[in-house]
């Protein structure tokens, strides 16, 4: 059988969502090559590591090329198993274990050791148990909302002999997120980094899978000055990149070249192999100088906080209790969001409305808190831990919304109905006594510019697809234009443009704004 062919039969056998549970995504037979090439630049490799088995593209891969190794492979999923130990069944040097790996194995260590890990949020799985056993192995403190794979990373590097090598492939965003610092940190304090290889954002490597991915290359030699970071456009770039890191420890002749001393884990590492609009540009300053990125209101059950107009009716819930609340994006659509737009969704009976019970009074409104109850959705994260249960968090209407999740640039929406929102989109607050020197309007004229949407892409995080996501700090720690610099005359003529046209929805006088702010930088 050739070598995807066993996955695509495994796949034509076994449900998508079976496949999504144990997070079982399919290396590319190119890519599994160029990681395999890797492992073997080591000459003395004679054991190898297979944390995440799956089906065993690695090893398959590993053994056409070198006989002379053995294999350890672990998964925890029964029915993959099964299908593996056919697969293997006359080699000998194989050696299958139906177990989890993040709990076995620590004493033990390899010459070569490659993974595709599974890729599981913190929320779906057992991560206070795999936090504490890699922190007790590890001495290390990790937050509770690192990545499962990072962590199969974090101890196999621990498990690599000396001279050994490791190949992962990885989602990128622990490179650019907050929970991935502590891992960069560590990725340097082991000197055990070599080269990071980042896939075109828009190119997704495995199917049914919206996410980056990029392969990491670890050894455990004395060349550890510096580290490689590589972007490839498609497949047909892996056999370039083949050659090169096959002429390891020679530097590479394309690509960033880093000095290990030179990466600083704290920033997005996409700096170093990603060009950065925002050094086109100068006299930029933090985007906090302006303003405060929050995230919006997180109820801890969306189903039973929300309302529209008929499921009030319905359960006979008084308006007292009831907030106006805007609690999805794709409910509104445009960048002025006004007092009309909020009765036209009541009157199409979308979720506009928020329980607001925490000074509930009145047989109804107990009798859906007691359903509340009944649905166990007082015992959920969020609301476990609030006083009472049912409690909302904390929020002035923010005077403008930003979207979370975007494929063409930042979204930005004026709150002219002064309502609260859900968590579809962030609050932003503009900063009382910094904000003084210039108006609101110019300031979210500016954050609706081609300019500030390519200034803020900097600080995205990237998924499949040119999928972006934006975290608060994310924009807080962007850079944008010091408006309060740009001339008297140019601010004027910007607000005026706004107040012509933003009242009537057009909005192509920002191609105009846009030219003159480039004129001023």
């Amino acid at each position: 059988m050739q070598q995807q062919e066993i996955e695509q039969q495994y796949c034509s056998q076994v449900s998508l969502a079976h496949r999504k549970q144990f997070a079982q995504f399919f290396t590319p037979q190119p890519i599994a090559e160029l990681m395999a090439d890797w492992l073997l630049g080591n000459a003395q490799m004679k054991t190898v590591l297979e944390p995440a088995f799956g089906l065993g593209v690695f090893s398959r891969t590993l053994l056409k090329k070198k006989q002379t190794i053995t294999i350890k492979g672990f998964d925890v999923d029964n029915q993959i198993f099964s299908y593996a130990q056919k697969v293997f069944m006359s080699q000998e040097q194989v050696h299958l274990l139906l177990d989890d790996y993040m709990y076995n194995d620590w004493a033990n260590r390899y010459d070569g050791i490659i993974c595709n890990p599974p890729y599981l949020k913190f929320h779906d799985y057992d991560n206070k148990s795999v936090l504490k056993e890699v922190q007790s192995k590890l001495n290390l403190k990790l937050t509770g909302f690192t990545n499962l794979y990072t962590l199969f990373l974090l101890k196999s590097l621990y498990q690599l002999a000396d001279g050994g090598r490791c190949a992962y492939i990885v989602p990128s965003e622990f490179m650019n997120s907050d929970y991935g610092k502590l891992v960069k940190k560590h990725l340097l304090e082991t000197e055990t980094l070599r080269h990071v290889i980042v896939f075109n954002f828009r190119e997704n490597v495995f199917d049914d899978a919206i996410t980056t991915a990029c392969i990491i290359l670890c050894a455990k030699d004395e060349h550890k000055g510096f580290v490689q970071f590589s972007t490839i456009q498609s497949m047909e770039d892996l056999s370039q990149l083949c050659w090169n890191i096959g002429k390891y420890p020679q530097k590479p002749d394309f690509g960033q070249i880093c000095s290990v001393t030179s990466l600083d884990p704290n920033i997005k590492w996409k700096a170093y192999y990603q060009q950065q609009n925002r050094d086109k540009y100068k006299n930029l300053v933090p985007f906090s100088n302006y303003a405060k990125v929050v995230r919006g209101i997180a109820t801890g059950c969306n189903d039973f906080f929300t309302f529209s107009k008929e499921k009030a009716k319905e359960h006979e819930i008084s308006e007292k209790y009831l907030l106006p609340c805007i609690c999805h994006s794709v409910d509104f659509k445009g960048n002025l969001f006004t007092a009309k737009d909020f009765e036209q969704l009541v009157e199409q009976n979308k979720k506009v409305f928020l329980l607001n019970a925490q000074d509930a009074n009145g047989d109804k409104i107990r009798k859906y808190l007691q359903y509340g109850e009944s649905k166990k959705y007082h015992i959920r994260h969020l609301t476990a831990n609030r006083n009472p249960w049912y409690a909302l968090e904390r929020r002035q209407p923010a005077p403008i919304w930003v979207s979370v999740f975007n494929r063409s640039g930042l979204r930005f929406v004026r709150n002219e109905a002064n309502i609260l929102n859900l968590t579809t989109f962030h609050c932003i607050y503009l900063q009382q006594g910094l904000f003084n020197d210039i108006s609101a309007d110019l300031f979210f004229t500016y954050l609706l510019t081609d300019l500030a949407k390519e200034i803020f892409a900097d600080n995205a995080r990237e998924y499949g697809n040119g999928l972006q996501k934006f975290e608060p700090n994310d924009l807080n720690t962007a850079m944008m234009i010091d408006l309060a610099n740009m001339p008297i005359s140019t601010q004027t003529t910007i607000e005026n443009l706004y107040h012509q046209n933003a009242p009537n929805n057009s909005w192509d006088f920002l191609k105009d704004v846009n030219d003159m702010l480039r004129k001023e930088l």
